[in-house]
């Protein structure tokens, strides 16, 4: 179990799959909209970024070229001041071998992964287990994706067996989906995230609309880290759009003085997933 003494890692998503700059007109699609997103969520406090690239109509990509293109501008802007972690999200375009053939082909440093998008049923445990065993040799961070209680009870079952190579895989926790436009938390996520703090691995949670704000302080309280970005919500609790990317940064960083955790740098983040 993690000691609430450890530092908060605080996780951008500035775009996402599906929202565009008619949406908020600071969200970044190009590479040099990264690299000046990049620059402003590391100065803020991030340490790591979550990114998604776009194709030239703005639609969501797993490119690897495009991937290297972003990683390249923002890693000039940023140096080592943020991990860069890909997503392999399916969004409806790809499928299993598709999102695995991208990681292959670009050997990220780190990489989300849906646990329900990559090993749907234990059918395909088998395949993951080579899928992960290759992204241990390549040193590839891997983080587990979870959106409700059903994925958890998969992912753990999963982890006792040693399926992750690692009795502390990284995980996130998802609470609410992007297409909500309750002003309240449903039920079923908020017996969810009830439960995420039974966790004895690193885990981070972000959330969708009115549930990133619940996030934040369930996550700095019970010893976990936090996503929050342009990807999970755009708008401030008056229902105004978010200023700016900092903005929902800040009211991490304060969550976290309020329970005495300092806030992660790189380095740091690298340390408590242990990938030195």
């Amino acid at each position: 179990m993690f000691l609430m003494a450890d530092p908060f890692i605080i996780m951008s998503a500035p775009n996402g799959a599906r929202r565009q700059k008619s949406d908020h007109p600071a969200l970044p699609i190009t590479p040099q909209d990264l690299a000046a997103c990049a620059e402003e969520v590391a100065d803020a406090g991030a340490s790591i970024l979550h990114l998604h690239v776009r194709d030239d109509q703005g639609r969501h990509s797993l490119d690897v070229d495009r991937y290297r293109a972003a990683i390249a501008a923002i890693h000039d802007a940023v140096a080592e001041r943020l991990i860069i972690q890909v997503t392999s999200e399916a969004v409806g375009q790809y499928s299993r071998a598709e999102q695995m053939q991208m990681v292959r082909h670009l050997k990220p440093g780190a990489v989300s992964l849906a646990l329900r998008e990559l090993c749907p049923t234990d059918e395909y445990l088998g395949q993951m287990a080579d899928f992960i065993a290759w992204m241990k040799a390549e040193h590839v961070l891997p983080q587990y994706i979870l959106y409700n209680q059903g994925d958890y009870a998969r992912f753990e079952n999963y982890r006792r067996k040693g399926l992750f190579l690692n009795d502390s895989p990284f995980v996130l926790f998802v609470l609410g989906r992007h297409h909500e436009k309750s002003e309240k938390p449903s039920r079923n996520t908020e017996n969810f995230r009830d439960n995420i703090c039974t966790a004895v691995f690193p885990w981070s949670v972000c959330g969708f609309q009115i549930n990133e704000f619940q996030a934040i302080p369930y996550a700095a309280r019970h010893g976990g880290h936090i996503r929050v970005g342009f990807e999970n919500n755009i708008w401030q609790k008056n229902k105004d759009l978010l200023s700016g990317h900092p903005q929902m940064i800040e009211l991490c960083k304060e969550a976290a003085k309020q329970v005495e955790r300092s806030i992660a740098t790189a380095d740091d983040a690298m340390d408590i997933l242990n990938v030195r």
